[in-house]
């Protein structure tokens, strides 16, 4: 009895060794994957996890972060709606890190796959404007600050931005960018009324300028935005771009200059607008009033249109420090509803652009509805003033918007099968990775060789419409239809190959290792 004791005793304990999660096996690809492009030396995020001296000494917080679902920052429920580009930990790569903590954090045997470069090369490499803010000295004290600095772009005509790339300059300080074009002269007037000698003005929410229209924006994680073939937003002729960057309060003292790459066009077949049919100046409640130590409800909705049906490409709820949930949703006339977006746990540091996994068909004659919730009591760690106070509808962050921006454009057939993202994110277990790349070249393409220096082959697929390749950013590093692939020009680091063809995409991650 005795010997069989020691025998479970030896093979429990032998199971457990077997099962423990390595940072070189197990751990650092999860981390690559979703946690470094902010999580390294020059990023938005407070620490580096590049390596595994870093991940360790990190590791009792970025367990808590995943456990608690906060990291990394996703906050659309997948369950309403998934959306493009989601940024999610499976239940298998948030129990390996948690795991792995408990284990005491071993590095594991061999090493860790190649760790991605971020050089913070830009995508677009032949705009066709360049708009750069001059060069300002981020002034915080103590404060969130939203800075707006007047570009103008000397445009003759009108034309239709086709791609968007804003290029932080400096990674560490800018938390998100909106883009706005103006054709009056009140950003220019409110910069030159602006008492400090730097440039730019302050101002929150919007540009101050009730004829600013929103034509694009940055958040930490995104790539470079393009819009489907023959659509583009429209930036008028003598138009100034109003540049607004989010500089975080413990960014005071850096220097930063962000500039926007943009390729346009002057003739287009369809025009998107970007605007927030869904907001506070219409809604069915009345006034955005939320009284002290209440939490407050209020909705509203916006009738398309019963003579045309309309294309959404993406969508981006607003809200500020009081706000706790908000969705998104439409009805159509045969009472299909269909999802947008919701936020349960609304994070005012965290909005983004979400693009749909493919563009959204919204019928004529449709309804859209929104619906938000604001907490004005002690309970929220956000409210901006204790005791509470009464908050109205203002700009400023310590006043309160209602909005649900969307990208949207004039039905065409065809819209909702065109792909911004069909890709399945399955858990990364760094030696399976490996098994199942192999796997998936053998039934569908191959990309020899990998690691490649100089040139890389794409064999496998007859027809080839596109191939683009990514980096781990999600930004476009090249564009091409060529099956042989000069690689010599991109940095060492982990990459994604897209091909499109046929209407199906194929994916693949590639390794560039000179």
């Amino acid at each position: 009895m005795k010997h069989l004791f020691l025998l479970i005793f030896l093979l429990t304990s032998f199971y457990s060794w077997a099962q423990t999660p390595t940072y070189n096996e197990d751990v650092s690809c999860i981390l690559f994957e979703h946690c470094t492009t902010c999580h390294h030396d020059g990023g938005i995020a407070p620490f580096s996890l590049m390596d595994y001296s870093e991940a360790s000494a990190a590791a009792f917080g970025v367990q808590a972060a995943v456990n608690a679902g906060s990291m990394p920052p996703w906050p659309p429920n997948t369950e309403f709606n998934q959306l493009a580009h989601e940024r999610l930990l499976t239940q298998d790569e948030i129990d390996a890190i948690s795991n792995w903590v408990n284990a005491g954090a071993p590095e594991g045997a061999g090493t860790p796959p190649q760790a991605p470069a971020y050089l913070n090369e830009e995508s677009i490499t032949s705009p066709d404007l360049v708009l750069t803010m001059p060069s300002y000295t981020i002034n915080t004290n103590g404060n969130d600050v939203y800075r707006c600095f007047v570009i103008p772009t000397s445009l003759t005509e009108d034309v239709y931005i086709t791609e968007a790339e804003v290029v932080p300059g400096n990674f560490e300080a800018v938390h998100h960018v909106l883009l706005f074009g103006d054709e009056t002269n009140v950003p220019a007037q409110l910069e030159a009324a602006d008492p400090s000698p730097q440039p730019g003005y302050t101002s929150f929410g919007g540009t101050g300028s009730n004829d600013s229209k929103l034509i694009g924006g940055w958040v930490p994680g995104q790539g470079h935005k393009v819009y489907p073939n023959g659509m583009g937003v429209r930036l008028p002729a003598g138009a100034s771009v109003v540049m607004q960057v989010h500089y975080p309060a413990t960014s005071n003292g850096q220097i930063d200059q962000t500039k926007v790459n943009l390729k346009y066009t002057s003739a287009i077949s369809r025009e998107v607008f970007i605007d927030a049919p869904l907001n506070h100046f219409d809604l069915n409640e009345g006034n955005l009033i939320i009284p002290a130590n209440e939490v407050r409800t209020f909705t509203c909705d916006y009738d398309v249109p019963n003579f045309v049906d309309i294309t959404l490409l993406d969508v981006s709820p607003h809200m500020h420090l009081l706000g706790k949930s908000i969705s998104a949703w439409a009805v159509t006339p045969t009472n299909q509803t269909i999802p947008f977006i919701e936020i349960e746990d609304w994070d005012f540091h965290w909005q983004g652009f979400y693009d749909f996994r493919n563009p959204v068909r919204v019928p004529a004659g449709s309804v859209l509805y929104s619906s938000a919730t604001f907490d004005n009591t002690s309970a929220n760690p956000e409210n901006p003033n204790n005791p509470p106070q009464m908050v109205t509808a203002g700009e400023a962050t310590t006043e309160e918007m209602m909005l649900v921006f969307f990208s949207y454009t004039i039905y065409a057939a065809g819209d909702e099968n065109i792909v911004i993202d069909n890709s399945i994110h399955e858990s990364h277990e760094c030696e399976a990775q490996v098994v199942a790349i192999e796997e998936q070249a053998e039934t569908s393409f191959n990309v020899y060789p990998n690691p490649a220096s100089n040139i890389l082959q794409v064999d496998g697929i007859e027809s080839i419409q596109q191939i683009t390749i990514t980096d781990v950013r999600g930004k476009t590093v090249l564009n091409q239809n060529s099956s042989r692939i000069d690689v010599s020009s991109l940095s060492n680091g982990l990459y994604t190959i897209k091909v499109q063809s046929d209407g199906i995409n194929y994916s693949k991650k590639i390794s560039v290792l000179k």
